[in-house]
């Protein structure tokens, strides 16, 4: 058989194991049973699609069905996850078949206008329509370097409280689920991806310690969390520990800045590692020496417009506007055309096809770079990808589809 004609066919549960071996193959890390355990617990069978040659599974891509908070609403969205093919059936289409079909399924069954996810190669993805809607700051902060404002004490009539971070799940979600609606970028966690999240696995540590947590709370209850573990290291200065910050979420100031007083002063660490802050965490601007956060950039959340005019109506926009796009979408034929998008000043939106002629020319990845309102539609007519047909379309449409928050790429899934 031409590799060309290899099977795609739909996943099963009996799948798993020779699913975990391909990814282990193809991302470079032997997966331990413990780690196919806690993977294969959010695994979705009948979401997966599996490139199957002769018995052998070579090629896989998935979904999990969740929810992205986008700005201003939350939304189904197929979070795009385990994309690989084995080494010795790479170049031969598989990937893209795969993609292709992906696309067509999760439009087919009209339940979730966008799609997410993280990139393993950035030149992969727009090949199929994905655009780069959010990046994240990484942080290596030198913690005696810095200084937040006030005592390391909570301030009156709260207090922070260690908890085991599977045993507090309770807690935690109670804070992430009244902040979630707001915080773009999130995705949605129930009881099975909290302890996914969770997941606390010594082939995963590099050393380090298990993972704590430490509840803020006030009388009315739970305000905040932070999760971390510790890589210990001793040097001829002595104790040079760092801190390895999983999540501090806060409900409010009060609640950020004591989080942030206790993972950045804890005894024996000179460091703290932080893999996903906003491009606008507000620990930039509470600290009195910013360079010492050790900020870089790195790239996050990937969408997908899956039906336009759904999505664009299903987000909130920060400015009244009224604008036709002229949209190409080669994947997904009834994206393409002619569509105008309303939105009055309550952000309320609506999106339909027209006649009207163009304001704005480009590709359904443009639209999707925008989507989440970190990237400004300005920046991608500057680069040439979008094209100014009505002049002053480019500044109305780049103040609309901002947001007063950056997008908060919060996991890798």
């Amino acid at each position: 058989m031409d590799r060309s004609e290899i099977p795609i066919r739909a996943g099963t549960a009996d799948d798993w194991a020779s699913v975990s071996g391909l990814l282990s193959h193809v991302f470079h890390h032997t997966m331990s049973a413990e780690e196919r355990d806690v993977e294969g617990s959010v695994f979705e069978p009948e979401r997966a699609l599996v490139a199957d040659d002769a018995g052998t599974v070579v090629g896989h891509a998935a979904a999990y069905t969740r929810e992205l908070t986008v700005p201003g609403a939350v939304l189904p969205a197929a979070h795009v996850t385990q994309v690989g093919v084995l080494p010795t059936h790479r170049r031969r289409g598989l990937l893209t078949r795969m993609m292709h079909r992906q696309l067509r399924e999760i439009a087919a069954a009209g339940r979730e206008p966008i799609a997410v996810l993280w990139a393993s190669e950035t030149k992969i993805y727009p090949r199929f329509g994905y655009g780069p809607a959010a990046q994240r700051l990484r942080m290596s902060v030198m913690t005696r370097e810095v200084r937040l404002p006030g005592g390391p004490a909570p301030a009156p009539g709260s207090r922070l409280r260690m908890v085991d971070p599977l045993e507090a799940i309770p807690e935690l979600s109670k804070v992430y689920e009244q902040l979630r609606a707001t915080r773009t970028g999130w995705s949605s966690r129930d009881e099975r991806w909290w302890r996914f999240v969770l997941s606390d696995l010594e082939s995963l540590r590099e050393g380090a310690t298990a993972q704590y947590a430490v509840v803020h709370e006030t009388a009315d209850g739970p305000t905040g969390y932070a999760v971390w573990r510790v890589k210990g290291e001793w040097n001829e200065h002595g104790p040079d520990a760092e801190v390895r910050v999983r999540e501090v979420v806060a409900a409010d100031p009060e609640a950020y800045r004591a989080l942030w007083h206790f993972v950045l002063s804890i005894d024996l660490a000179r460091k703290a590692d932080v893999s996903f802050a906003t491009l606008d965490e507000p620990l930039q601007y509470l600290v009195d020496e910013p360079r010492r956060l050790g900020t870089t950039l790195a790239d996050g959340l990937w969408i997908r417009i899956v039906d336009l005019p759904r999505a664009l109506a299903a987000r909130e926009y920060a400015a009244p506007v009224d604008v036709v796009f002229d949209v190409a979408d080669p994947l997904l034929d009834r994206n393409t055309g002619r569509w105008r998008l309303t939105a009055d000043a309550s952000g309320k939106a609506t999106c339909t096809r027209t006649e009207d002629p163009a304001d704005l020319a480009c590709t359904v990845l443009e639209l999707g770079t925008v989507y989440l309102g970190a990237v400004p539609f300005a920046a991608l007519g500057a680069a040439g990808t979008v094209r100014e047909l009505t002049p002053g379309a480019l500044r109305a449409a780049t103040t609309a589809f901002g947001w007063h928050r950056m997008p908060n790429p919060t996991e890798v899934f």
